[in-house]
């Protein structure tokens, strides 16, 4: 047999959390077709990877690259990192089942403009990825806020019963044709006005077909513990598995609060399948919400459509010049987004650090002047928490990248390396892994990454993408109503 790729002299991390094994690895076909000593085998292509580390491709589950993934195919910013798959329709914004008739509201913005709305049918957003066929796979989510703003004239207030019943079969259609569950972003205005019931009436299609709940929750901040037991109570009712999106202790008041909220996490996961992910960082990004002004750290505008020229300056410093208050200052630069320094950095290790924590970008690929997190969430995990501070071990590190996420979104043949799963494969120098995006400079590749297969396709080669783009949409391929492995 002549194989597609055989890389040579690898240090496999396998992604089971296992240390590395020293070994040769053969594809053929998209999927891994030999692990072992294959230096005497024949490959169309042979790549020696010296001593470096051979790893599943990162899943990246906490995404709102939507519709970025059809609109820039090439996918720069994740694949440069080693994400083999995003995860999209987090924070109960989707790109689709939508009907956007004015402008999107808040925080679909986010995802892209009105006119880039144009998937009314889950099947066609599946359609169109394959179509695009993006450098990196995708699974989708499916947004609360998405099926509100297509079923209700206002979102101030709780939807009826025969708007529920509308969500409801848009959610119903979309799991059918392969999402991967349901995402809410409560603490957002559009959302914010749904009850519980609301929720946990549309949440329980989710039973039907073994799908996930992933939640925004309702407040990050003071009254977290009571928005987790909120969540808990919904993702019970439906009979799914939970995950808390970007678990954090958000607002000076909260640091020191998570070894609390991890405990809290802890106690529920005893009794029903639970899991967060978290990004490496100790700043928040989104729109510019006047819930979260304050003078207690740094706010970064971002973005702002009535005054672009304030993009990278801090919210402190335009009030200044402006000689106005921070609350009037945010509301002149509205719509905006904002980078908000609202962590502790400790309170970030303990989360990142904890067994059933993922690892997640939340990066927002249409602002102008992203958080770094968009092009250097994964490099970071690796080369400065796990290599430099030792918070975990580098299979631990890789683990939490790779099996771990695929296991709690049901993706059965990724996150691996083992016969016959798909060949989603990084390669990567573990002594020289860094992310070097920063704030002021974000977009900017990772060192150390050497090179990515996808779906067995050398798509990203020394700091080059290949031109060749193998990604595609990954629909639901496993039952989650018997909760995680």
């Amino acid at each position: 047999m002549i194989y597609d790729v055989i890389i040579t002299d690898a240090a496999i991390i396998d992604g089971s959390g296992d240390k590395p094994f020293k070994a040769d690895l053969a594809i053929k076909n998209g999927v891994i077709a030999a692990i072992g000593d294959l230096h005497n085998l024949s490959a169309k292509n042979k790549i020696h990877a010296n001593g470096c580390v051979l790893a599943p491709g990162f899943i990246d589950v906490h995404t709102h690259d939507d519709i970025q993934v059809i609109r820039q195919p090439d996918m720069l910013p994740k694949i440069s990192q080693g994400v083999t798959t995003v995860i999209v329709g987090n924070c109960g914004i989707s790109a689709s089942p939508a009907v956007v008739a004015d402008a999107p509201p808040d925080p679909m913005t986010l995802l892209g403009k009105k006119e880039e709305f144009v998937y009314k049918k889950f099947s066609e957003y599946s359609a169109a990825v394959n179509a695009a066929q993006p450098s990196v796979n995708v699974a989708a989510l499916i947004g609360h806020t998405t099926l509100r703003q297509n079923h209700m004239d206002k979102l101030d207030r709780v939807a009826t019963a025969s708007e529920v019943e509308s969500m409801r079969e848009q959610l119903r259609d979309a799991l059918a044709n392969g999402a991967l569950g349901l995402s809410t972003g409560l603490a957002y205005a559009s959302a914010i006005a749904s009850d519980t019931d609301e929720v946990k009436n549309l949440a329980q299609v989710l039973n039907e077909f073994g799908g996930v709940y992933t939640t925004h929750l309702r407040t990050e901040f003071d009254g977290i513990l009571d928005a987790i037991n909120e969540a808990f109570d919904i993702s019970t009712y439906s009979q799914s598995p939970l995950i808390i999106s970007h678990l954090k202790c958000a607002g000076a008041g909260n640091w020191g609060r998570s070894g609390e909220i991890i405990s809290k996490i802890e106690s529920l996961a005893k009794d029903h399948p639970v899991g967060c992910d978290c990004y490496p960082y100790s700043a928040s990004s989104s729109t510019l919400d006047l819930k979260q002004v304050t003078e207690d750290f740094d706010i970064v505008i971002t973005w702002s459509t009535p005054h672009p020229e304030m993009s990278g300056r801090t919210l402190k410093a335009i009030a200044s010049e402006w000689k106005t208050d921070l609350h009037d200052a945010a509301k002149k630069l509205q719509p905006a987004g904002a980078v908000y320094h609202g962590m502790s950095e400790a309170d970030v290790r303990n989360i990142l650090s904890h067994p059933l924590t993922m690892v997640g970008s939340d990066g927002l690929p249409s602002d102008p002047l992203p958080h770094p997190r968009l092009w250097g969430a994964f490099p970071r995990v690796l080369g400065h928490y796990s290599r430099d501070l030792a918070l975990f071990s580098l299979p631990e590190a890789v683990r939490k990248m790779t099996s771990l996420s695929a296991d709690r979104f049901g993706l059965s043949d990724r996150g691996k390396i083992g016969l016959g799963l798909a060949a989603d494969l990084v390669l990567f120098n573990p002594l020289l892994i860094k992310d070097t995006a920063s704030f002021s400079q974000p977009a900017q590749v990772a060192e150390g990454i050497e090179a990515v297969w996808v779906n067995g396709v050398l798509s990203y080669h020394q700091k080059q993408l290949t031109g060749e783009r193998a990604g595609k949409f990954l629909p639901r391929s496993r039952d989650l109503r018997k909760g995680f492995h």
